[in-house]
């Protein structure tokens, strides 16, 4: 009985102090001594967190990773190895701060696209996480700094055709291709083959014929990785009224386009070896990923199923290629 009686007296005094300590976490300390307030700390963290993450999201990080290889490499191939490292730096600063502008104006002009599309609906502007002029403002201040910072720091001409690839990608494809022909990702396709020429200019302050056969190299990787994305968002870019390849002109045909293009950008790739600037190895890598590449959309072209999981690896696939040819031209580049 007494010991009854002892549990429920310590379970009335834990209660009471339970029930204390709770009320004193939500009311301001004594005079001279701290407020306790009712966590709004973590509330103020969650929410700079949520504003830095959608930032980072408008720039497309994934997308200016595979922007960076190329770069990176035109810069290594015309160095015939390793580049200053400042130069480097500075470049591929520049190179970020110019392509993530380019995406984020892309995102506040695209914004009532993207609230349509299933695939888009939650980046940043149309989950009301940014302001249509918060990510405008940060678009024009990033390629400000781009430009002013690699034109110091490197030199004009690579500051140049960075800049030249940020307006064409703003001003050519979002305002104006992308809503109005099929070709949109075609002729839209060349900004995103600009940074080769930035990288190579970058370091000899020149362009010659190697950057530009680089340029050549993703301006014809582009319709077929794109096109490939859009045969499995078809219905997507149908109810957003953006007439891509597949909308217009069916599945069969788009098929046939990425076929077509995949050729072209492999010859491409092998192209670059009579200009002497890389090696055999180079040229058997090329060629080895090369082959998948067309493997893949010869599988595409056979692929009846409206899943359009051929699809999927085309353009999975197609992204890891482009690396493989890049990174090939720096393990098997000749010294100058």
């Amino acid at each position: 009985m007494m010991g009854n009686n002892m549990f429920r007296r310590s379970a009335m005094v834990t209660a009471v102090l339970t029930l204390h300590l709770r009320r004193a976490a939500m009311m301001p300390a004594a005079a001279g001594g701290t407020a306790v307030q009712a966590r709004p700390l973590p509330g103020r963290v969650r929410r700079v967190r949520e504003r830095l993450a959608a930032y980072v999201a408008l720039m497309k990080p994934s997308i200016i990773l595979l922007l960076l290889i190329t770069t990176y490499a035109a810069m290594w191939v015309a160095a015939g190895g390793p580049p200053p490292p400042a130069v480097t730096l500075w470049t591929l600063v520049g190179g970020t701060l110019s392509s993530g502008a380019a995406n984020a104006i892309n995102m506040w002009y695209d914004r009532d696209i993207d609230a349509v599309m299933r695939r888009t609906r939650r980046r940043p502007l149309p989950a009301g996480v940014l302001s249509p002029r918060q990510a405008l403002w940060f678009g024009v201040v990033a390629g400000t700094l781009s430009f002013i910072g690699m034109g110091v720091a490197v030199n004009w001409l690579a500051a140049g055709l960075s800049l030249s690839g940020l307006l064409f990608y703003v001003f050519i494809y979002t305002m104006w291709l992308k809503r109005s022909t099929p070709q949109n990702i075609v002729i839209g396709g060349a900004a995103g083959a600009v940074p080769p020429l930035v990288g190579w200019a970058a370091i000899t302050g020149q362009i010659s014929w190697v950057p530009v056969l680089m340029f050549l190299i993703v301006f014809l990787w582009t319709p077929p990785h794109f096109w490939a994305l859009a045969l499995f968002r078809t219905e997507d870019y149908r109810g957003a009224g953006v007439p891509m390849l597949p909308v217009v002109r069916g599945v069969r045909q788009t098929k046939w386009y990425i076929f077509g293009y995949a050729v072209l950008t492999v010859i491409s790739t092998l192209a670059l070896y009579p200009l002497g600037v890389v090696g055999k190895g180079y040229l058997a890598a090329a060629a080895l990923a090369g082959g998948y590449l067309l493997r893949t959309t010869v599988a595409l072209l056979r692929d009846r199923s409206p899943e359009q999981r051929s699809a999927h690896r085309v353009f999975g696939y197609s992204i890891l290629y482009l690396a493989v040819v890049f990174v090939a031209m720096m393990a098997d580049t000749v010294p100058a």
